[in-house]
């Protein structure tokens, strides 16, 4: 049975932090059970883009001081680092508050540029290169961020560890999966379980709702999760903000080829129940697609009326082109200073929306889709 512990923790005080991260691991043995004396630790946090804290869109820095304070007290060599959607690793981390608790503590921070194939790449990838320092490491802990993500609809553990492909390569995998949501999920799926980090520990204390990862709104939750198996955390996480498996793509992928952890009946909740620490409110991730049976044939032709696609919010946008320079299959120009939109050549990868500085890509939802959420039917 995979564990997974949750405790409640109402802000980012820093000692209520490392006090509740101790509280949190106590089940599952505390952190001297994962890490030994001299072992080098890859702490990897959502790091997704240069903003503030509070909003929520990066691993609170509390959390990961606390974090490493833990690893150095079991005697291990603390590392941080992660590849953002924008901006260099030090720039991300310096704004998000990540790299001031780096110098603080000693740890060093890890900047994710250099990377090499994996030895033997899982089978739904052509081939996979992973940053060194992860591949380097004695022992990585997850270290996610709660929130929405309108491409799979969830991003907590299993999601996290995308972070561990170095920079374009990312998009690269985003064109080889193309539109096909289920492949993508496979892929991160067996991406997670090649990693195998020693610990997931997420920072629910406050999420995101609405258009995750980049443009949602903060949402407190109070809490910490924690296990060693990604797919078993994340159904918790789903459990905790009342979600459904379907509601999260690498989680309905997993159920359907039972791999353990994808629902909770293969999990040992341990602390608070998820109920009680439920917020009253969560709004998901707008759904991109319909659910029900569709022939491909009929699926390809009525598209944009079955699917989601992102459009541009004109008065929100500023003209700055990062979307189009991060384009998995180059569907967007600029045209007098504002992205257009290529529709057709378009895979719904989202990442326009995920990098956006300012919030200026929205989700439309076609006619067919918007009737099959009416009715109930789609995800």
């Amino acid at each position: 049975m995979n564990r997974v512990v949750l405790h409640a923790l109402p802000d980012y005080d820093r000692a209520g932090c490392e006090a509740a991260l101790q509280t949190l691991l106590e089940p599952l043995g505390g952190m001297k059970a994962y890490v030994q004396a001299g072992q080098r630790v890859l702490i990897k946090p959502n790091m997704l883009a240069a903003k503030a804290p509070e909003k929520a869109v990066t691993t609170h820095p509390e959390i990961v001081r606390a974090v490493i304070r833990a690893v150095q007290q079991a005697g291990g060599e603390a590392w941080v680092g992660d590849s953002p959607g924008v901006g260099s690793c030090r720039q991300v981390a310096r704004k998000c508050g990540i790299l001031a608790v780096v110098e603080e503590t000693g740890a060093r921070l890890a900047p994710f540029v250099d990377c090499r194939p994996a030895s033997s790449p899982p089978a739904s990838f052509q081939h996979l290169e992973i940053a060194c320092e992860v591949l380097d490491a004695d022992l990585v802990i997850n270290l996610p961020k709660l929130k929405t993500h309108q491409m799979m609809g969830l991003t907590c553990a299993v999601k996290n560890l995308f972070g561990a492909v170095v920079g374009m390569r990312k998009p690269q995998l985003h064109l080889q999966a193309g539109s096909d949501k289920a492949l993508f999920a496979r892929m991160l799926l067996d991406l997670a379980d090649h990693l195998k980090p020693a610990l997931s520990i997420v920072d629910a204390v406050v999420a995101m709702e609405g258009d995750g990862p980049g443009s949602g709104d903060p949402v407190a939750v109070g809490t910490l999760l924690a296990g060693e198996s990604p797919l078993a955390v994340d159904a918790a996480a789903l459990e905790l903000l009342g979600l459904r498996t379907e509601d999260c793509w690498t989680q309905k992928i997993a159920r359907e080829q039972e791999l353990p952890g994808a629902t909770l009946k293969d999990v040992e909740l341990v602390g608070a129940a998820p109920a009680s620490l439920r917020p009253q409110h969560f709004r998901p991730a707008k759904a991109t697609d319909v659910s029900f049976g569709v022939p491909a044939f009929l699926h390809q032709r009525l598209r944009r009326s079955l699917s989601a696609l992102p459009a541009l919010d004109a008065n929100c946008c500023t003209g700055c082109g990062l979307c189009v320079e991060h384009c998995p299959p180059q569907a967007m120009a600029l045209q007098n200073h504002r992205p257009h939109i290529d529709l057709n050549r378009c895979i719904g990868c989202f990442c326009c929306q995920e990098l956006c500085p300012r919030g200026a890509i929205l989700t439309r939802q076609g006619l067919l889709l918007r009737l099959s959420r009416f009715f109930g039917l789609g995800r």
